[in-house]
């Protein structure tokens, strides 16, 4: 008899699916009409759960699942996840740490790039005929050069080490803060956000700080001044998004690349509106291959607690 399982989010890649099917019987919370109802009949069953990282599981749900061994989270994000009480309970949670990386560094330098060189307003310049219509140099402004930037980095996890690495083969000068400096790291550490912003051309936010909420405020912003720009791919919650729209619109900072924002999917309508700002709709890890091998990874996790073993990717057991 196969295992039953509650799947909180989709799963984008069939393979995945496939064999989560052939494996387990899956059952598809997202889609059910009466979720009280279907969880007080068949609750006590699941040995299984996979979320999202923004979805996570309520404390409440988790209750309702006494039978539960792993909570399987198809991301890094475990903000919407109570560790303490997985912990209490010795229940495991297994995120999937070292899958998106790359692919959140390459969106980071793609979104820097494109804020500095105006890659999205001179997509629309074109797409809209206005090109055609207003043929001088003059029509477009110029942008400011990525390569050789002074570029500082919030949070030296793997993101950050590896947005370091891309960043470094453009000629960027780095620097860095986190909560200490480490000891394996070549590049400038800087204790304090408002001196690395200030002596930086660029910000790139890649700090998980779970805890951690509008850090990057006026102050932070004004140091970083008129040419200085702001690339978040960590959490949305880091930068006060009412001062971000103030220091965009009042020009006290040239741009910003964002990837995550404080209340998704709602954006603030000035920042959609800003020729200034690139936006992306929580994508950086939105590829084939990381995507799969996320799935991968809550597979191997959940066939590991299920045969009674320490899921290597736990973070609560």
């Amino acid at each position: 008899m196969k295992a039953p399982i509650l799947q909180l989010n989709p799963i984008l890649i069939p393979a995945i699916n496939e064999q989560l099917a052939a494996l387990y019987t899956v059952h598809k919370f997202y889609e059910l009409a009466d979720q009280n109802a279907w969880l007080a009949e068949h609750g006590a069953s699941i040995a299984a759960v996979i979320t999202g990282g923004h979805t996570g599981i309520s404390q409440a749900l988790l209750e309702q699942l006494p039978g539960l061994k792993v909570v399987a989270v198809n991301g890094v994000g475990t903000d919407a996840v109570d560790l303490a009480y997985c912990r209490g309970r010795g229940l495991p949670v297994t995120a999937t740490l070292g899958a998106l990386t790359e692919d959140v560094a390459d969106l980071a330098i793609g979104l820097l790039i494109a804020a500095c060189r105006n890659l999205c307003a001179g997509d629309r310049f074109v797409r809209g005929g206005l090109w055609e219509l207003n043929p001088q140099p003059s029509a477009i402004p110029l942008a400011r050069r990525f390569s050789g930037m002074r570029v500082g980095i919030v949070g030296m996890g793997r993101v950050g080490r590896a947005v370091a690495q891309r960043a470094a083969a453009f000629g960027c000068a780095i620097q860095y803060t986190d909560l200490r400096p480490m000891d394996d790291i070549a590049h400038a550490f800087v204790p304090g956000l408002i001196d690395l912003a200030r002596d930086s051309d660029a910000l790139v936010l890649c700090a998980a700080a779970d805890s951690a909420e509008g850090i990057v405020n006026a102050a932070v912003l004004d140091a970083l001044g008129p040419r200085g720009f702001l690339v978040n791919v960590a959490r949305g919650r880091l930068v006060n998004e009412a001062d971000l729209t103030e220091a965009l619109v009042a020009g006290r900072i040239a741009g910003a690349g964002l990837d995550v924002f404080v209340d998704e999917p709602r954006v603030p309508l000035a920042l959609r509106q800003s020729d200034a700002v690139t936006l992306q709709a929580h994508r950086a890890s939105a590829t084939w291959e990381t995507r799969t091998a996320m799935g991968e990874m809550v597979l191997a996790g959940i066939a590991q607690a299920l045969a009674g073993q320490r899921p290597t990717m736990s973070l609560t057991t």
